[in-house]
């Protein structure tokens, strides 16, 4: 991978022009990004970097923190250069306890690898964020961003999609996905109670089926296993009848709406973060990377893992209103052009010579 790839320099370039005077607000922070070699930590350090060095005149103090229960490749360490790297939890490895800012995008939020690491899952997004919070100086902090889910509304009923935040979800307490689930749900509830009883400024996220660089070839969602299969098989593998739908969200709008949230949304208040306007199914996003690739044949299989559709929704999508409203959040890459983006990184970071 080139020093900044061009695909993230651009997004991140895009970020910074539409939000425009508010990126002035993190200028002389200290700043927290907890599980930053994840996909969205990732997307969220290349920002921080690229914002520190070529607008606020590397004026920022990062902390990138990340244990590493899921073993990830390191794609970040072009990004990092500057910030201070952490190994280890938020509870008891950080250096420093008092943040300006803090993005807590620790989580595992691949289906393939939370089912694998369930009691892994629920700490970190419930009991280890309890007892993070617990440990913080919070003193100096000005904006805290909690990433929930838009798994937390389950498998809504066909009244309830598109999705409002005030749907309080249908979601199974005992089957595969809910690990991650529920733990997400009561991660909302902490947020909602340190905000009620010490005044902690958390915002809520609830990102819906968001994309693109950095998330990691091998992540088991669908569009890099689309596109894994297609670029080293010539084929790709539909697991479903292909029906099933998702609004997908390509990174750099959503990490705009993320930011915007951070500075401008409520305490303690629920933000959809997604792009309701880019619903297709899976039969349609196979078809698009093909298109994208060339002579890339499409099959239905069954998946090797059991327990792979027990749960899954039917169809995702977003009402953003609140955040269109409230953030002035205008998703804008259509999902034709957001998978071409990706593909292009895929094929630079994986596939150099192909």
């Amino acid at each position: 991978m080139r020093k900044t790839n061009q695909i993230v320099k651009e997004d991140v370039h895009r970020i910074v022009k539409d939000l425009g005077r508010l990126v002035e607000n993190f200028r002389d922070k200290k700043i927290l990004i907890t599980g930053f070699k994840g996909f969205l930590g990732s997307n969220f350090t290349a920002f921080f970097h690229l914002l520190n060095q070529e607008i606020l005149n590397n004026s920022l103090t990062v902390y990138c923190l990340d244990n590493s229960i899921v073993d990830l490749e390191d794609l970040t360490s072009p990004y990092t250069e500057g910030f201070t790297v952490v190994n280890g939890s938020g509870l008891n490895d950080l250096p420093v306890k008092d943040f300006n800012y803090i993005i807590h995008c620790a989580g595992i939020a691949s289906p393939t690898f939370y089912r694998k690491y369930p009691l892994e899952t629920i700490s970190v997004n419930s009991i280890g964020y309890w007892e993070m919070l617990n440990n913080l100086d919070v003193s100096s902090l000005e904006g805290f961003l909690y990433f929930s889910t838009s798994e937390i509304y389950g498998d809504p009923d066909s009244k309830n999609i598109p999705t409002k935040e005030e749907y309080r979800g249908n979601v199974s307490c005992t089957g595969p996905r809910a690990c991650y689930d529920e733990s997400k749900r009561l991660g909302e509830t902490i947020s909602i109670a340190f905000h009620q009883e010490k005044g902690l400024p958390i915002k809520i996220v609830r990102p819906f089926n968001v994309y693109g660089p950095f998330m990691r070839l091998n992540d088991r969602r669908v569009i890099p296993d689309f596109v894994k299969f297609a670029l080293e098989e010539n084929v790709i593998n539909i697991l479903s009848d292909g029906t099933p739908t998702r609004a997908f969200c390509y990174s750099s709008d959503a990490i705009n709406g993320f930011i915007r949230a951070l500075l401008l949304g409520k305490p303690a208040r629920p933000y959809n973060i997604g792009n309701g306007d880019s619903e297709i199914s899976m039969l349609e996003l196979a078809n698009i990377i093909s298109m994208n690739l060339g002579g890339t044949e499409i099959k239905y299989r069954e998946s090797s893992e059991k327990n792979y559709l027990t749960d899954n929704p039917q169809r995702r999508c977003p009402v953003i209103g609140r955040a269109k409203t409230e953030l002035n959040f205008k998703p804008a890459i259509h999902p034709s052009d957001g998978i071409q983006r990706v593909i292009e990184w895929y094929k630079e970071t994986y596939f150099p010579n192909k």
